[in-house]
């Protein structure tokens, strides 16, 4: 016989599957795995597959039936419970069983082959009710239908139905009477701890926070890690897990930017945190404004008394006066009139940065990045941003995540790369646990409808995003123009959309006005102090940090959100509705089924038609009427909704509804 690469049941297109095996998927504890398969074979004859998941020491500890999709696509869910590298393959098999009850139901209505149909039968469930691995229950069930069908003193029905009892029936799926059973190759997981595709994220800028402004010189006083600590309550009362610090470091004093990116700066000035290095030190020191090590220390350890997790900023690049362009020049770009080139992203232009350059001593840059990582490590950080990191190379990053990740692999690495997608998915499989995203600018319905279905049904095995609704670089012409419901639709979409979402400070304050011509603010807080009332405008009525706390609340009390493929689009009549739902099924505590609804267009009310899938929501039980019951987690409603739901959104009012499926107890 000649020699084949195929296996006797084919399995082909696995999923899955990174660069043919050799970059292993991404999942976190008790996350959703989706699996799935092509698998077929020849003739009419039934199969069944199964996808089968190993621990980081070749045990087996999931195995799940797959269920039949078209065009022979096999899919289901796997849960690996902790961090580790995982493994699973799909198992293939003929399903005598199921191909048995299926030919004799059709056989025997037909009245051919009536005996030995039966007989057949019952000699297969009687050779399974021998089976050991079988539970006593199961082989009792299954040595009974024997019997009933090997009874010829009883009627046809009555002995067909024997085989076919409810009993038989579970006693096989949860042991299926297997043949030629067909394995795929074993493919990797890596399983990261929660943090890696979960979390909640706060942005400020610690000089910010505590600052104070003399009322009549105007100048400034910087804020410190001393002042930031008691800012760090702000945040952990919005629900928020981690708070994200730009870069602490000593700040370059040549070319150093003033107001709103201007090439002049004054005495006073304190310039943009990511011009890192002067006399003072560079990546591996703090601003002097900022206070001691052991004054972040201190900050890293009340973070932690709150529930939260510090930040850092890792940006690879350097103000003029950075030590390394003196002692290192070989780390960065020469024109050729003898210069270091500064950075550009045209337009604009960053005279107060030296982009770094890998090309001259790659070894010797890499080993210096890895110190500074690991010194920042020792202080407590375990969660890393890293500064546009598709500007540096690729294998780089492997290396030092890989390496990073072999000592402490609890540490996070978020790539802020807005670039082309291919770069941005080919961070993802080089190691970054998690990346900024598009999201900022899905806007209208169609664009949010088709990259929410991109994120979770195309790439969420390799690329998690990061849905942070601003940044200090970025104020999108939505939240210009759209008032305050455009902060709480968006909000909605990054909170409820993502498992992984974030903002900037002053978001919560609806600020919005731009510099003129640009996407980003006016006296932007990268190259001055900012001084915020939080607690004089939530007093006012002028905040949406309670909104934020209850966004990150129901997040937290909904395990269906905290994932990230288990999202499905649902149609809308209205051109400015979006419907989506999640729901998670693998629960010891049951199922969780979250329908967001969101009025995308913030001037205006919009009413429609909801038309639900109700598959994708996993309902087992209906209300007598063939309703459901739903609570709204904003408001405290409750309504009877069916696969068609009428709904009217006031932007101005409550743009969204977060509803919560309810299920019986």
């Amino acid at each position: 016989m000649a020699e084949s690469s195929i296996g006797r049941i084919p399995i082909s297109a696995v999923h899955p599957v990174l660069e043919d095996g050799r970059i292993p998927a991404k999942s976190v504890p008790g996350g959703l795995l989706e699996v799935a398969a092509t698998v077929f074979r020849e003739g009419h004859d039934l199969i069944g597959v199964e996808a089968v998941l190993y621990d980081s020491k070749g045990r087996e500890r999931q195995r799940v039936t797959l269920q039949a999709r078209p065009g022979d696509r096999w899919a289901g869910q796997l849960i690996a419970d902790k961090p580790g590298q995982w493994s699973f393959e799909i198992e293939a098999f003929g399903d005598l069983y199921a191909t048995w009850a299926h030919h004799a139901q059709l056989k025997i209505a037909a009245g051919v082959d009536v005996a030995v149909m039966l007989a057949e039968g019952g000699a297969l469930l009687a050779d399974a009710a021998e089976d050991p691995a079988r539970t006593r229950a199961d082989r009792q069930a299954l040595a009974a239908a024997a019997t009933g069908l090997a009874d010829t003193a009883a009627p046809v029905p009555e002995r067909l139905a024997a085989g076919l009892d409810e009993s038989v029936r579970a006693a096989v799926g949860r042991r299926p009477i297997k043949d030629l059973v067909t394995v795929s190759r074993r493919y990797p997981v890596k399983v990261e701890r929660d943090a890696a595709g979960r979390g909640a994220w706060y942005e400020f800028f610690p000089r910010s926070e505590g600052a104070q402004q003399h009322p009549e010189t105007g100048e400034w006083t910087s804020g410190n890690f001393r002042t930031a600590k008691h800012s760090l309550d702000r945040v952990a009362e919005m629900g928020f897990d981690v708070i994200y610090l730009p870069p602490i470091h000593p700040i370059g004093e040549v070319n150093r930017k003033g107001p709103n990116n201007s090439l002049v700066a004054g005495p006073a000035d304190p310039g943009s945190p990511w011009a890192i290095g002067s006399a003072a030190g560079g990546h591996d020191a703090i601003h002097p404004d900022l206070g001691s090590f052991q004054d972040f220390d201190d900050f890293v350890a009340r973070a932690a008394e709150l529930g939260l997790e510090v930040a850092l900023d890792l940006a690879l690049q350097a103000a003029p006066d950075h030590p390394w362009a003196t002692e290192h020049p070989e780390w960065f770009t020469t024109r050729i009139d003898g210069s270091i080139a500064y950075a550009e992203n045209p337009p604009k232009k960053y005279q107060d940065i030296y982009p770094i350059n890998f090309d001259n001593d790659p070894d010797g840059l890499a080993k210096e990045v890895l110190r500074i990582v690991q010194l920042w490590i020792s202080h407590g950080v375990k969660i890393f941003r890293v500064d546009n990191p598709h500007t540096k190379p690729l294998w780089f990053w492997q290396w030092l995540i890989a390496k990073v990740n072999k000592k402490h692999p609890e540490v996070v690495f978020l790539a802020e790369a807005f670039t082309r997608p291919a770069v941005m998915h080919a961070l993802g499989k080089a190691g970054f646990q998690q990346s900024y995203s598009y999201f900022t600018w899905r806007n209208d319905k169609a664009e949010i409808e088709a990259y929410l279905h991109e994120i979770s049904h195309e790439t969420a095995s390799f690329y998690r995003p990061n849905f942070f609704v601003n940044t200090p670089d970025i104020l999108t012409e939505y939240l210009q123009y759209g008032g305050p419901a455009a902060f709480k639709i968006r909000a909605v979409l990054a909170a409820m959309g993502s498992p992984l979402w974030g903002m900037y400070a002053g978001y919560e304050l609806y600020e919005h006005v731009a510099r003129p011509g640009a996407e980003e603010y006016l006296d932007n807080e990268k190259y001055e102090y900012k001084a915020r009332d939080f607690a004089g405008a939530e007093k006012a009525g002028r905040s949406l940090a309670p909104f934020i706390a209850k966004l990150n609340q129901i997040r937290r009390e909904h395990p269906a959100l905290l994932e990230l493929a288990n999202l499905t689009v649902h149609r809308t009549s209205d051109p400015a509705t979006v419907a989506f739902s999640k729901t998670k099924t693998q629960m010891e505590s049951g199922s969780d089924t979250i329908i967001v609804v969101v009025n995308v267009d913030p001037h205006s009310v919009r009413e429609g038609v909801v038309y639900l899938d109700l598959a994708a929501l996993g309902i087992e039980e209906f209300n007598a009427d063939g309703s459901f019951t739903v609570d709204e987690l904003i408001t405290g409603q409750s309504w009877q909704w069916r696969d068609e739901n009428y709904v009217r959104l006031d932007a101005h009012l409550e743009p969204a509804h977060i509803l919560h499926l309810r299920r019986s107890e």
